[in-house]
């Protein structure tokens, strides 16, 4: 899969939350893992897992990625 960053500053560029756009049409979503705790209200399935990013990347995301 071949990625590319749509949206997200880290002064390093690798380990902030930042969206991705793939090769396969998809986007990707790197962020901060949350607990069993975090997640108490909502079942996730067996192959899924949950992330929070901040509301600011998104709307950056959506800036960046339309057209």
């Amino acid at each position: 899969m071949k990625l590319t960053r749509v949206a997200g500053n880290c002064p390093d560029g690798v380990t902030c939350p930042t969206v991705y756009a793939s090769d396969r049409g998809t986007i990707i979503v790197q962020g901060y893992t949350l607990s069993s705790d975090d997640l108490s209200e909502i079942t996730i399935p067996e192959g899924e897992g949950a992330v929070e990013i901040p509301l600011s990347l998104l709307k950056e995301a959506a800036r960046a990625h339309r057209g």
